[in-house]
């Protein structure tokens, strides 16, 4: 898994180097990063200025968990770069490990996980640098296995261009 990681890390790198239109200001269109907690790698597309589609796919050594938000951004005054967003989402995702805890629960075997996701966050774009930093969090609803109620969420780094 580390290896993938790696590999996928390199290949977003190499995009960004031999992308002739990177962004280099405040805004952005398109970034490729990782996020952390839980691991992840993460694409953001903005279909307006103020609306994007996020794709999150989560891996760990019990599984992985792809994610799709919509998300509304927004300028915060005062602060050139920084944006607050908000939006909804769902999840589908497979746990392979034999005992795995659902809040006071177990379950022994691999289940596949669907749910609804809500997003919250602050995303910042360096001005003058291919960087942008986010820190979010990821309320969620399972619906297979009976409800559960989680939240993932976390620090990510992404490469703009």
């Amino acid at each position: 898994m580390k290896r993938i990681v790696a590999l996928l890390s390199l290949l977003a790198v190499l995009t960004v180097t031999r992308t002739q239109a990177q962004s280099m200001g405040s805004d952005y269109r398109t970034a490729i990063g990782v996020k952390f907690w839980p691991g992840a790698l993460t694409v953001k597309h903005f279909i307006r200025d103020d609306r994007a589609l996020e794709g999150i796919f989560s891996f760990w050594d019990h599984g992985f968990r792809f994610t799709g938000l919509y998300e509304f951004h927004g300028d915060i005054n005062g602060a050139p770069g920084l944006k607050w967003y908000a939006g909804p989402g769902a999840h589908f995702g497979v746990y392979n490990e034999r005992w795995h805890r659902h809040g006071d629960d177990y379950y022994d075997d691999g289940d596949a996980s669907f749910g609804v996701d809500g997003v919250l966050g602050l995303d910042y774009k360096i001005n003058g640098a291919p960087i942008a930093i986010s820190l979010d969090v990821n309320p969620y609803i399972e619906f297979l296995n009976g409800a559960y109620v989680g939240a993932w969420g976390g620090i990510g780094f992404k490469f703009t261009f």
